[in-house]
């Protein structure tokens, strides 16, 4: 389990509107290419500098397949990650606040201490 690869993911795909879309639209194809195409990547760097390792467990895989933003903080991605890259898909289906509300609700069962979420 990486969650730096987790948070690198919900990072990157949040700050392209086009990603977005794609994530929202069709979750499943969209974590199999950013993990064969972009996890590998190193962050903030030029050219064609990458690693080689890092990839998703079965787990981190079928939630982020899933939009299952519950259990990738169960898993330790960052909330304010994923409450920022799920606000920007799904707010539109919820008026006002609903979707943070629903939000706060799908985690409400969490208690002190939070999973970590240092990377």
């Amino acid at each position: 389990m990486s969650t730096y690869l987790l948070n690198k993911f919900l990072f990157t795909v949040d700050r392209d509107p086009e990603l977005v879309e794609r994530y929202r639209e069709d979750p499943q194809g969209t974590v199999d290419w950013w993990e064969a195409k972009r996890a590998n990547l190193i962050l903030n760097c030029h050219g064609a500098e990458s690693s080689t390792w890092l990839c998703f467990d079965d787990t981190e895989r079928t939630a982020l397949s899933t939009h299952d933003y519950p259990k990738l903080f169960e898993l330790g991605a960052h909330p304010f990650l994923t409450l920022t890259l799920f606000i920007a898909m799904f707010e539109r289906d919820h008026e006002g606040l609903g979707f943070q509300l629903e939000y706060a609700r799908r985690l409400a069962h969490n208690s002190l201490p939070y999973p970590d979420i240092s990377t």
